[in-house]
């Protein structure tokens, strides 16, 4: 387990902390993932897509590092930074979207 691991798993916690806190403040059944320049949302999701999906997806990315670094090694170059950076960015990136979508007016689809 690298050091980085102990990141990850902050960030997993996090977000899911992130979910329960934010999940009832959110009044619509689907919250915005994706914002254009001009700051208006490009695409909905269902709330539980948007909440718990990126949870899922984190985890899965884990998995295939973990899965091409144990029977591929010579492939992959830079695991423990590679996690670090991706607990950092993808929690960070989850919060302020949970944040904007609970401060949000329900969408109009």
């Amino acid at each position: 387990m690298f050091s980085a691991d102990y990141i990850f798993c902050f960030s997993i916690v996090f977000m899911a902390g992130c979910n329960l806190y934010f999940g009832p403040r959110i009044k619509s059944e689907r919250m915005a993932m994706q914002w254009s320049l001009s700051g208006n949302p490009t695409w909905y999701a269902p709330k539980s897509i948007g909440l718990w999906g990126i949870v899922a997806f984190a985890l899965g990315v884990r998995l295939l590092i973990w899965t091409l670094s144990t029977f591929a090694p010579d492939k992959v170059h830079g695991v423990e930074l590679g996690v670090l950076l991706f607990s950092v960015i993808v929690a960070a990136t989850h919060f302020i979207t949970v944040r904007a979508a609970a401060c949000s007016a329900a969408p109009t689809r």
